[in-house]
């Protein structure tokens, strides 16, 4: 997960003295956002239930006709953990001659070595861990991961980061700390350059269903439902674009 304020330029170096916890039995933890990184039921699982299926990702990666590229924008890449759902999931359906880009947001990347061990509850998910972390501090440049998969994090604040976004993401991932905590990263204008970076019928998924974060998306031109949640949260959001809905206050990118 991300936050909104203070920007840093390297993968491999912590943001701030004691910004992230490692505790016993626990995700990481965000002091700074008094939040952990992922679900304490299950990370992974609650990946794949929010992000995943929440864009319908199973099947519209196993239906790209040849040629197609497939873009997804994330706020907040925390761990990796939801890019690492992706690709796992990415390499079990794609066909040859796609590809996907893989866009994210951070503004206080954790280190290589605390995002390993956040990895390593799940060894499934170890070959591409491995992966991941021995190129962890050129993400911020772009890397292709295998011929088929790019990835990047932009590490800036959300807002700024938009501009290094291609104009036609087909999902989000909205992985930001708790509204509650961190409001800039669900701000209106926020969610009106998702809207603007955004493919004709483009998809979003978040684990939040608060009121008035929905009501900034419905104002950006989304069209959102509240779905079943993971764990014991009790709703999460998904929503497509209608761009002739989108409202713009400002034409920042």
């Amino acid at each position: 997960m991300t936050v909104s304020n203070g920007s840093q330029t390297s993968m491999n170096q912590a943001p701030t003295p004691h910004h992230v916890e490692e505790r016993d039995g626990e995700p990481l933890f965000s002091t700074l956002f008094d939040d952990h990184y992922f679900s304490r039921h299950d990370g992974l699982a609650e990946s794949r239930h929010v992000f995943l299926d929440g864009n319908s990702l199973p099947n519209r990666l196993a239906s790209l006709t040849v040629g197609t590229t497939f873009r997804i924008g994330e706020l907040g890449f925390g761990t990796g953990l939801n890019f690492l759902a992706t690709w796992a999931l990415w390499r079990a359906l794609r066909h040859q001659n796609t590809a996907l880009h893989f866009t994210s947001v951070e503004g206080f990347p954790i280190t290589a070595i605390q995002a390993a061990k956040a990895h390593g509850q799940w060894p499934e998910l170890e070959m591409l861990s491995e992966e991941l972390i021995a190129r962890w501090q050129d993400l911020p440049d772009g890397v292709w991961l295998d011929p088929q998969t790019h990835v990047r994090v932009v590490v800036d604040e959300a807002r700024p980061a938009m501009s290094q976004f291609q104009t036609e993401q087909n999902a989000w991932y909205l992985d930001g700390f708790s509204p509650a905590k961190n409001p800039d990263m669900w701000s209106l204008p926020l969610m009106q350059s998702l809207a603007r970076k955004s493919a004709p019928q483009a998809t979003l998924a978040s684990y939040t269903a608060a009121g008035w974060v929905r009501r900034n998306l419905c104002d950006a031109g989304f069209h959102i439902t509240k779905q079943q949640g993971f764990g014991t949260k009790r709703d999460m959001i998904v929503g497509h674009l209608n761009k002739a809905d989108c409202v713009s206050v400002d034409g920042a990118p």
